[in-house]
């Protein structure tokens, strides 16, 4: 067009059309595709994410997608409108029949594929991380037995209707019979939190025998308030010792049970921590309580936690931190069925609570699973989007080496035809194509290798029993990348080695 008298700007403008044409036309089915997998993260999505509902594609969303598609056109039409200002002849040659592509754009190309390989291998290596980490999470024992089957709510003993502690106590034990009666309920628990629900409560605990240096504070424990047949209910096995009574509650005894990592942390067998003393406060009125039994951890931080050393005192405790008696009026109850617990089940639960006293409100209703499931929801949902965009990542990098892999082949016809004619083997013309596939994969996936290395440090915190530089994952996520540019160059190469010589240089 130039040789022919074309003005430069038309032909900068024909590139520049062309490309935005296609830019466009990309930026609006991806605009399609993001709301498909909006609908699909937001269904995903864990119960607890913060304004969920006003995530959405708007209007500036979609502007920022056009403008975003505008630029990205500009940028890609004016890199060939450059090439087409140098020197006529270049471009001639470059550009003839029987020419071959010039070696800046090949350069690109290739350049292009092997940006697509390594930010798949980042993204591919993420996900394989996060995989790795929530099939550890589901691995891991959280203290308690079968979620699924065990409800939980709190109630809340205003102190206008029940003043006195004795009165607290009594209704506490008559809630949870009333509970406990309602068909396929198998046992009832109380406590002031839930293993997961974030309701923590944490002080400094003393142990006797084990006297601090002046001036420094023993390590902060967790503390929890139950009553008897908690541990029953939770499934949370009793290693040594015996659980608290309803005596003890009523009684104020000064007896407390702890998880094994507490107990293990002061001597060498759980059995060795009965009968030993602890208390709330260094010195002073409290009394020491003696330790009665030793259970099993809990992973009460959430499944992505390390265990936390609980210490579980009676629900009413005597002079604890030096208040008189002192019975817990807002607590959780714990409720294993073997029902399934659904509507029917809760409903039968709330005509038992009313039955005691209409006013009381149900809070926080919700299964032990579902406590759980919010505990792994920030790996999981991370997992999926990760999840979607190597899955994006991946399809990008397939089309980039089977487009560079046919361009090449279709540039390379009268060569290949040249070949076949002196007397090579199809295999020897196919292994052409199939090899610079596996060289812009193998370059490719080591720059994604040292890219992903450093990101991935970043996802610390979302890992669980895997290291952010795991070679396992990111071994998988290279074999994959260099399984994908295989096959995406297998059709390309099987076309160039099935060329008929006659064809291929009558094309010239």
């Amino acid at each position: 067009r130039r040789a022919m008298g074309a003005d430069g700007k038309a032909v900068a403008w024909q590139h520049l059309s062309e490309s935005w044409v296609l830019a466009l036309l990309g930026g609006g089915l991806g605009l399609g595709l993001a709301e498909a997998g909006l609908r699909l993260l937001k269904s995903l999505a864990p119960a607890g994410l913060p304004r969920l509902h006003e995530i959405s594609i708007d209007g500036t969303v979609a502007l920022t997608a056009l403008v975003l598609s505008l630029a990205a056109g500009f940028v890609l039409g004016l890199v060939p409108t450059l090439r087409s200002a140098g020197t006529l002849s270049t471009v001639l040659r470059e550009g003839g029949r029987g020419g071959s592509a010039g070696k800046g754009r090949l350069r690109a190309r290739h350049a292009l594929v092997v940006g697509q390989i390594a930010l798949a291998l980042v993204l591919l290596v993420g996900a394989g991380l996060l995989l790795r980490s929530f099939d550890a999470l589901l691995k891991v024992d959280p203290g308690f037995q079968d979620p699924e089957r065990v409800a939980t709510l709190r109630l809340s003993l205003p102190e206008a209707g029940y003043g006195e502690p004795e009165r607290v106590l009594v209704h506490h034990g008559l809630l949870k019979d009333r509970l406990a009666a309602v068909p396929g309920v198998r046992s009832v628990g109380l406590t002031s939190s839930v293993t997961m629900d974030g309701w923590d409560s944490n002080d400094a605990l003393y142990v006797d025998g084990f006297p601090m240096p002046e001036g420094q504070l023993p390590p902060i424990r967790r503390f929890k308030w139950i009553s008897h047949d908690y541990f029953k209910t939770m499934g949370n096995p009793l290693l040594a010792g015996r659980d608290i009574t309803w005596q003890d509650v009523e009684s104020q005894a000064p007896v407390a049970v702890v998880s094994v990592d507490f107990a293990a942390e002061y001597w060498p067998d759980p059995a060795a921590a009965l009968g030993k003393r602890i208390r709330s406060i260094p010195e002073g009125d409290e009394p020491w309580r003696e330790i009665v039994g030793v259970v099993g951890s809990v992973h009460d931080d959430g499944m992505d936690q390390a265990s936390v050393p609980v210490i579980y005192w009676p629900l009413a405790q005597k002079d604890f931190y030096r208040e008189g008696v002192h019975a817990r009026r807002n607590m959780a109850y714990v409720l294993r069925s073997d029902r399934p617990v659904g509507p029917e089940l809760m409903r039968e639960v709330e005509a038992a609570v009313w039955s005691v006293d209409a006013n009381l409100p149900l809070a926080n209703v919700r299964t032990l699973q579902e406590i759980q499931n919010r505990s792994t929801a920030r790996t999981s949902f991370t997992l999926v989007m990760l999840g979607i965009a190597s899955a994006v990542a991946l399809l990008l990098g397939f089309v980039g080496i089977f487009g560079v892999s046919s361009y090449a082949a279709a540039q390379r016809t009268r060569e290949f035809g040249v070949r076949l004619a002196l007397g090579a083997r199809q295999s020897q013309v196919g292994g052409l194509m199939l090899r610079q596939a596996v060289l812009l994969g193998l370059i490719g996936i080591s720059l994604g290798l040292v890219a992903a290395g450093f990101m991935t440090r970043a996802m610390g915190s979302l890992l669980f029993g895997v290291e952010a530089l795991d070679p396992l994952t990111y071994g998988v996520g290279a074999v994959c990348l260099l399984a994908v540019s295989v096959i995406a160059a297998v059709l390309p190469a099987l076309r160039a080695s099935r060329i008929d010589p006659m064809v291929a240089l009558r094309c010239d």
